[in-house]
């Protein structure tokens, strides 16, 4: 049987989406089991989807985070034990599902990755210029999302991206070396997708260099090896540190009145720059619009990547941190910076009430300690109220559903109300787009409540409760129980020991 697999695409709404969709539709081998298209513009609105119609596309909405949250939230909704990803402006070549399933395939236990071919196509007429040959860097890199796929259970194990990247930039990298120190393997597979060089403005180097920030972040987080270990190029930032000081103390020289010293340094920094310019004009096209724009960004750009690695070393302190559970203990909060909450998505079986396996039975349901305290805060602050529960005991045929509303009744007569009861009855095996980690519930729940899924918070004790917010953007906490895995545990955006300290923390982002 072909390995199982679903694709997630982040966008910021190019044109070349829907290049990629037509693509993915026409071409040869297993279809994917869903495309997740998350829509990481702020504002939203229509997506180019080209002819598309023979996929099963799903359109999530990002949270304008940056390609690491938006791809969170696409595989973490995913379903298929393989996610791929797909860069929004790559376009697979005719055989690209057949030759991914035949990767998968061949992938061993321990391989966690496979990643595809890429291939930049430059002009044949004449030497690419210095931006085509940044995209070109593509085709040799290491792990790059463009097009890579990784087992979705490697995935939930080690977290997923590490969302302090917010730029298209080494948050593949961070990711593949921690899957690699997790002790799994990466392989290179045989599919391969085309990535055209998007039109540019002459000043993108400039902006480029934004990323100097994230190589501050995966030194701090990976040690000063980490380039070898990533094979990424060193780069000049030594260089543009160098250049840099040299500029700054011409000027502080000559307002000093030592000229002399100062022409020195204006002449040091003038030689660096014209090698620079050099550096990136020899090997181009040497138009006059190219030369332009080489000798006057080469000219500002040394102290643009110094800016953006000063600024990158200022938020050490905070870099240092674990991505997961122990910086939200440390803040206190159930999530970071977002709007108040309005309101709360409670799991039910472990959560609200002690986890019975398939009850149908009223007579044994029995509050977690402190559950009615808990909820009565929270009714008290003016906090709207769901459940949103898997109860596959229906679709295994354990249950009825009367059986299942007798035990909700039940429930409500102890703890109160509780507003919608948002279910899915579902098995497993059903594949169905509501069953938790998939966030079907989670948006079901806020539609309803007419609540902004970024504004629910949701209090579940596994691993799922916290995928299905967080791939709709709303927050969560984990309240562990003793079935509650410790990778878990590990990668929760907020951990309480109790449903009453879970309610603290809601509370505290109301006042706050």
């Amino acid at each position: 049987m072909a390995e199982r697999y679903d694709v997630v695409v982040p966008t910021v709404g190019r044109e070349s989406l829907g290049r990629l969709l037509e693509a993915l539709a026409r071409a040869s081998g297993p279809p994917p089991g869903r495309v997740i298209v998350v829509d990481d513009r702020p504002g939203g609105g229509p997506l180019p989807r080209g002819a598309s119609s023979a996929l099963s596309i799903t359109t999530l909405r990002g949270r304008a985070a940056g390609p690491a949250a938006a791809r969170n939230v696409g595989w973490r909704a995913a379903s298929a034990p393989w996610v791929a990803f797909l860069d929004d402006d790559v376009v697979p070549e005719p055989d690209w599902p057949a030759r991914l399933v035949e990767d998968l395939a061949r992938a061993a236990p321990e391989v966690a990755g496979v990643q595809g071919r890429i291939t930049v196509p430059l002009p044949a007429r004449r030497r690419p210029t210095d931006w085509e040959r940044n995209v070109a860097g593509l085709e040799s890199a290491r792990w790059p999302t463009a097009d890579m796929a990784y087992r979705r259970s490697v995935l939930e194990e080690v977290g997923g991206f590490d969302e302090r990247f917010p730029r298209a930039y080494r948050e593949d990298a961070d990711l593949a070396l921690r899957v690699l120190a997790a002790g799994y393997r990466l392989e290179v597979g045989s599919r391969r997708v085309l990535h055209p060089v998007r039109p540019a403005d002459g000043w993108v180097s400039l902006r480029l260099q934004a990323g100097n920030r994230d190589d501050v972040l995966m030194r701090a987080l990976h040690g000063p090896g980490w380039r070898a270990r990533a094979g990424a190029p060193r780069g000049r930032l030594r260089q543009h540190l160098a250049t840099t000081a040299a500029g700054v103390l011409a000027v502080a020289a000559l307002a000093g009145r030592r000229h002399r010293l100062s022409a020195a340094l204006a002449l040091a920094w003038a030689a660096a720059t014209l090698e620079l310019a050099w550096h990136r004009i020899g090997p181009g096209p040497r138009t006059r619009d190219e030369v332009v724009h080489m000798l006057a960004t080469s000219a500002l750009l040394p102290a643009v990547a110094t800016g953006h690695a000063l600024a990158g070393v200022l938020r050490r302190p905070s870099v240092l941190r674990s991505p997961g559970a122990s910086a939200r203990r440390a803040s206190g909060r159930a999530g970071a910076n977002g709007p108040s909450p309005a309101a709360v998505l409670l799991d039910r079986d472990g959560t609200i009430v002690v986890d019975v396996p398939y009850n149908g039975d009223p007579g044994r349901v029995v509050p977690v300690p402190g559950a009615r305290r808990a909820l009565d805060r929270l009714r008290s602050a003016g906090l709207a109220l769901a459940v949103v529960s898997n109860q596959s005991a229906v679709g295994r045929g354990l249950i009825s559903e009367d059986q299942l509303r007798a035990v909700n009744r039940r429930i409500e007569d102890v703890l109160g109300p509780l507003g919608h009861w948002v279910v899915c009855p579902h098995a497993p095996r059903d594949g169905c787009g509501c069953r938790k980690p998939a966030p079907g519930l989670v948006l079901d729940a806020a539609r309803r409540l007419g609540v902004p899924p970024e504004r629910c918070v949701v209090i579940g004790d596994t691993g799922a409760d916290v995928d299905a917010a967080r791939a709709v953007g709303a927050r969560a906490i984990l309240v562990p129980t003793a079935a509650t895995r410790p990778e878990e545990v590990a990668a929760a955006p907020a951990v309480a020991r109790t449903l009453e300290e879970a309610v603290d923390l809601v509370l505290a982002e109301v006042a706050r």
